[in-house]
């Protein structure tokens, strides 16, 4: 948790860069503390909606936590997102995703 810490600095100095509450999350999904992870990809999400891969990444925990159709749920927000903003390389990966978790 060395590494949450020192991104949690990291945060409190700048708290408008959404990588870091992306890292942070990586970071407690890392450690299998998936509903800390959650909150923060959702905080990467709210300073940045477009960040594709915070939200394959939430649905992993998500998935980790038993909660597939809320997982499901936040890749098709994701794969909106991808779409729209013409990023076929994560459309694709959140599309093969969301295809495995829902038969």
């Amino acid at each position: 948790m060395e590494r949450v810490e020192r991104l949690l600095k990291l945060y409190q100095s700048d708290p408008c860069d959404a990588d870091v509450p992306y890292m942070i999350a990586q970071e407690h999904a890392k450690d299998g503390d998936h509903a800390h992870a959650i909150q923060w990809y959702d905080t990467c999400l709210k300073m940045e909606p477009a960040y594709h891969y915070a939200y394959y990444h939430k649905a992993k925990s998500l998935e980790a936590l038993e909660r597939n159709d809320d997982a499901a749920a936040v890749l098709r927000a994701g794969l909106a997102r991808a779409k729209a903003a013409g990023d076929a390389k994560a459309s694709n990966e959140i599309a093969a995703y969301l295809d495995e978790l829902t038969p």
